[in-house]
């Protein structure tokens, strides 16, 4: 599948091992590929042989709008990888194409339109305010990660699936495994396939679901031939495990403002710049480690003048289209009132995330509660004491230990 070809020089291949990086800090692997050029070769610690890696902005929107590049195809082969286990389930929307993919996100579009997830503003903000008012009924110090940023992602993605909350703490655990290799592939592996047992189940159950959750939807499109059980199972859980990385990303989020207390204050006495700051702080904070998921191409493609042939893979870095200094003066800098910023965090083209307006509304919703409600909010602990999430495809702060006054 992956093969060199006499006819075009090829770039050297760039070992990208898995890094346990700390902090909001920038990968050094990633700032030496994109110095290399816009289209480079990259071997990660797992499956085999090596895929093209594109960094430029203008090419990362290039490649994942074009049908000539395929997700559907990646399941079938063994491309390389950061994770040593395989996350998608049989049909899942993540790793079909059009018109199939297409036909799988209109099945829950429903759920994830502005006016569907604003509908969900009143209850989320309830949630918050509980976790909330606890937190500050207990005292400091107090671990944000475990009483806030964890739980209030968690409660708000299963009100949105349907998931009941006698059932959110399994849902958690099978989220975490997955999303994490700490305990090997055989885990992480047992903990997919309890949660498509589990989602499977919920989705039999039919008229016991509400119809304007995913699930309810999901089961309507099951009813009226539009999806199979097997594709209404594999695209609940990406949305279920997607719903959750809402915990790292503003974790980081958490972090930075913590660290730059100039930022904290200027948010706190400018809410008018919130709105603008939220984006930035998309566009800034490493959402993930290495590279997300890979295509393969369907014919021979160039892209900035590299010779892509059919049937290799390749990745796009969000986070180096983020840092492109043609499209972000000063990547490198926080500007809190950037604008235009037009990052793609959330992806492009038709795999741009489906939960990107839910993830801006938690995020809206967390900073805000960290701004006004925790007066002279600081770290309890040293910040050389802080961990990040080891072996984590998404990547965040294992806990965040904070005291105010």
């Amino acid at each position: 599948m992956l093969r060199d070809g006499p006819e075009t020089a090829q770039p050297p291949i760039t070992h990208w091992p898995a890094l346990n990086l700390d902090g909001v800090d920038f990968d050094p692997v990633l700032t030496e590929l994109m110095r290399a050029g816009p289209v480079t070769r990259i071997k990660l610690p797992n499956g085999s042989g090596w895929a093209w890696l594109v960094c430029r902005y203008d090419d990362v929107r290039t490649v994942t709008n074009d049908p000539r590049f395929s997700r559907k195809l990646v399941v079938e082969h063994d491309v390389t990888r950061l994770a040593p286990h395989f996350i998608p389930a049989p049909g899942a929307v993540g790793f079909e194409d059009p018109p199939d993919h297409t036909r799988l996100r209109r099945a829950v579009a429903g759920a994830f339109t502005a006016a569907g997830v604003e509908r969900l503003r009143t209850r989320a903000q309830g949630i918050l305010d509980g976790l909330v008012d606890g937190i500050l009924r207990d005292g400091p110090p107090v671990d944000l990660t475990e009483r806030l940023l964890a739980p209030f992602p968690l409660a708000v993605v299963c009100e949105l699936m349907g998931v009941p909350e006698a059932d959110r703490a399994a849902v958690h655990e099978w989220t975490t495994l997955i999303l994490s290799s700490t305990q090997g592939a055989e885990r992480s592996e047992q903990a997919k396939a309890d949660m498509l047992a589990y989602l499977g189940a919920r989705l039999r159950e039919g008229s016991t679901t509400g119809g304007d959750t995913v699930i309810g939807l999901l089961v309507k499109a099951i009813e009226a031939g539009e999806v199979t059980a097997e594709e209404a199972t594999g695209l609940a859980l990406l949305i279920q495990i997607g719903g959750e990385a809402v915990t790292n990303n503003v974790g980081n989020m958490v972090y930075i403002l913590l660290t730059r207390p100039d930022l904290l204050e200027r948010l706190r006495s400018t809410p008018e710049l919130r709105p603008s700051a939220l984006n930035e702080l998309l566009r800034y904070i490493p959402h993930r480690n290495a590279v997300g998921l890979s295509r393969v191409a369907l014919e021979d493609v160039t892209v900035a003048g590299q010779l892509i042939r059919a049937g290799e893979a390749v990745y796009v870095s969000y986070l180096a289209a983020n840092r492109d200094a043609d499209v972000f003066p000063d990547p490198d800098e926080l500007r809190l009132d950037r604008s235009p910023n037009p990052h793609v965090s959330f992806g492009y083209g038709p795999h741009y995330c489906p939960g990107a307006v839910l993830a801006r509304l938690e995020s809206e919703l967390l900073v805000d509660a960290l701004l006004d409600r925790f007066p002279e909010v600081r770290f309890s602990v040293s910040t050389d004491e802080l961990r990040w999430r080891p072996g984590a495809l998404i990547r965040g702060p294992e806990g965040l230990p904070v005291t105010w006054s």
